[in-house]
């Protein structure tokens, strides 16, 4: 059995009346749980709904770094009271992406920050997004004292420099389709390096197909082939990694397949 760690089922990502489907296709390939992600006020709503309604989904709601500069105390008083939901396990995806600066990167790490605080004020474990500002990321995670409640580092991708002061504050590294492509040497030395109890996998759908899909859309069920390749850059069977992977996930937020 596998769990995508972290994926979008909502319309501005897939179409309502596709959601079924997808979940159905995945399920032929063993992954039964799924950790559907919001990064707006709205999306997080129709997430909720879809982990409230459909056997095995599960949520994490919050603010994207790109939508950072909806933030706002309003936000966060709604935010919160929906993060009180049993369905929810995570609290984000946040962080920073000084990559597009969809938002300006004060107005990010004002919604990164909160949203820490929110995780920590409920007892919740962090959905973390991190592009092009490792340092800033690593540095606003000890600030807040993250470490009380830990969390994911959602579609890994940097090195094993970055990833040791993740692991020290508990963080837990989820990798994607990326950890398929060859010439991702630092994200490939890290899937294959980092502790057994502290790894997961994860789709990103519609993003980041893995091959043998690369550059085209994503689905959950694609997370098996980069179960496949983490399991071989590790040298343990795929059944294993999934065993490993499901077992990781349970333990940092109480998921299990069937929930």
């Amino acid at each position: 059995m596998l769990v995508d760690a972290h994926c979008h089922l909502t319309g501005s990502y897939l179409a309502p009346d596709q959601v079924e489907a997808t979940l159905a296709r995945a399920r032929v390939h063993g992954v039964t749980g799924f950790i559907a992600v919001g990064t707006d006020l709205d999306d997080s709503r129709v997430v909720l709904e879809l982990a409230q309604r459909i056997p095995g989904v599960q949520a994490s709601l919050g603010v994207h770094p790109h939508e950072a500069k909806s933030w706002s105390t309003e936000v966060a008083s709604a935010l919160e009271t929906m993060l009180t939901q049993p369905s929810v396990r995570f609290v984000g995806e946040t962080g920073l992406d000084w990559h597009y600066d969809l938002s300006p990167r004060e107005a990010q790490e004002v919604a990164f920050r909160a949203q820490i605080r929110l995780a920590k004020a409920l007892g919740k474990p962090l959905m973390i997004h991190t592009r092009s500002a490792p340092e800033a990321t690593l540095l606003v995670l000890e600030e807040e004292g993250a470490d009380a409640v830990r969390g994911i580092i959602h579609c890994f991708s940097e090195d094993r420099a970055f990833a040791k002061r993740a692991l020290d504050l508990g963080f837990y590294l989820s990798f994607s389709g990326i950890a398929t492509f060859k010439k991702a040497e630092a994200v490939r030395d890290v899937a294959a390096w980092a502790p057994g109890d502290r790894i997961l996998v994860e789709t990103d759908a519609p993003f980041l197909a893995p091959v043998p899909y690369r550059g085209k859309p994503n689905e959950p069920g694609f997370v098996r082939f980069t179960a496949e390749a983490v399991a071989e850059l590790r040298g343990i069977p795929t059944v294993k990694l999934a065993e490993m992977t499901t077992r990781n996930l349970e333990a940092l937020c109480g998921l299990t397949p069937s929930s």
